[in-house]
């Protein structure tokens, strides 16, 4: 699944104006009726990261966070309904190694046992364009299956720890580097979701079909997400 820059922007584009059509009403207030068909959430997840490359580990726990604001329609007066919104997540990998990326590659390079340091990761912030089928009764309990697309917005590696030469030797200065011109990343993510909820807190999953890494040009890693979500509104 390929999508062009300018397609998906233009879908954020007409996402965003579904949002604002609502609030936009005579005198600019909100009514109680489309008060109840606007959902912003925010929450937490961890990744577990998939074809890991031998030799490298990432962290148990790799905590990212996601704000999201959906708009829903009902169909008819049924419990079922349709969800559409706008999300942002920022995702991390932290593992033993440094992303190492060039013109034509990218790959992982192993941190030496002989180097000390407090954490080394990838970070990649998304925005994303989710759509959802959900199901709610009166007990306001809820069950969503959809899928959605994402685009990165600018990535960066943060290394914090022991100095290291080109060759990953020991050195003698700590070291807080920020890096953030990381090629060769897929700048699409996209895969199906799955909501599980109560009143205000729900759970969610979420499997990425595609790579983090440009087809070919890095290793076949991708995320399996599951998190919660807090949706008071």
């Amino acid at each position: 699944m390929k999508l062009h820059r300018n397609t998906f922007l233009a879908l954020i584009i007409v996402t965003a104006s579904v949002l604002v059509t609502p609030m936009t009403a005579k005198s600019q207030i909100l009514n109680e009726k489309t008060k109840k068909k606007i959902h912003v959430g925010i929450g937490m997840f961890t990744d577990i990261y998939m074809n890991v490359p031998s030799g490298m580990k990432t962290r148990t726990i790799n905590q990212g966070f996601t704000a999201l604001v959906a708009y829903k329609v009902p169909f008819g007066k049924s419990n079922f309904g349709f969800g559409v919104g706008i999300q942002v997540s920022v995702h991390n990998m932290f593992g033993n190694f440094i992303v190492k990326s060039y013109a034509d590659s990218a790959h992982l390079m192993k941190i030496p046992d002989t180097v000390s340091y407090k954490r080394s990761k990838l970070v990649m912030p998304y925005i994303e364009l989710p759509i959802e089928f959900a199901y709610v009764n009166k007990a306001k309990f809820a069950l969503g299956l959809g899928f959605k697309v994402g685009y990165m917005l600018p990535a960066h590696t943060k290394y914090v720890g022991d100095e290291y030469q080109a060759d990953l030797q020991p050195g003698n200065t700590q070291l807080r580097i920020k890096y953030r011109n990381v090629l060769n990343l897929d700048k699409f993510e996209y895969g199906p979701t799955l909501r599980i909820g109560y009143k205000w807190f729900h759970v969610f999953g979420y499997y990425q079909l595609s790579s983090i890494f440009v087809k070919g040009k890095g290793p076949n890693i991708y995320p399996i997400t599951v998190g919660f979500f807090i949706r008071p509104f």
